[in-house]
């Protein structure tokens, strides 16, 4: 072989070494990729069933049933009148309860309208929403602005037409 031919064969197999790397990697991501859904979202276009998806929303009040072992169900709403049901076996977080933001990951068992989760999370603190939650919350005016940009659910805090009573010191 001449310089000229191996020096050819080194960056074909190179770019065929690089290639394979950059297809591996595609493949890994689209098998962990899961897509951010609400109530609402499904309702308009439902995804098939099987499909690793986020769901997200608030807890339903009077939804939550405890079954066998460590087995719960209960209802995820976006405010709308679309709720979905999800069925979790685990542990819940601490902060889990009617009324709260969450977000479910898992995926719709097959031949039911039953979303089974594997992970559960709950929001951490009295302010804290996941952004995608927060944002779609604010648009249906279920979630408002609070001053000093935090923000609160309707009925939480201080009412806005009631006057504050200020302290003075002598």
């Amino acid at each position: 072989m001449t310089r000229k031919q191996t020096r050819l064969s080194v960056i074909a197999g190179g770019m065929s070494f690089i290639i394979a790397a950059v297809f591996l990697v595609m493949f890994a991501f689209s098998q962990s990729v899961a897509y951010f859904y609400m109530p609402g979202d499904l309702a308009k276009a439902p995804v098939a069933p099987e499909t690793r998806i986020r769901l997200g929303g608030l807890v339903s009040a009077g939804s939550v049933v405890r079954g066998t072992g460590s087995t719960v169900e209960f209802a995820v709403t976006d405010g709308s009148t679309n709720a979905v049901k999800v069925q979790y076996t685990g542990i819940l977080p601490d902060l889990f309860r009617e009324g709260q933001g969450v977000v479910t990951e898992g995926m719709f068992a097959s031949g039911s309208n039953v979303f089974v989760a594997d992970t559960v999370l709950a929001k951490h603190d009295e302010t804290y929403l996941p952004k995608e939650v927060a944002d779609r919350l604010k648009q249906q005016g279920l979630w408002q602005e609070r001053q000093g940009g935090q923000s609160q659910e309707p009925g939480a805090g201080s009412n806005p037409g009631q006057r504050q009573e200020e302290k003075s010191t002598p």
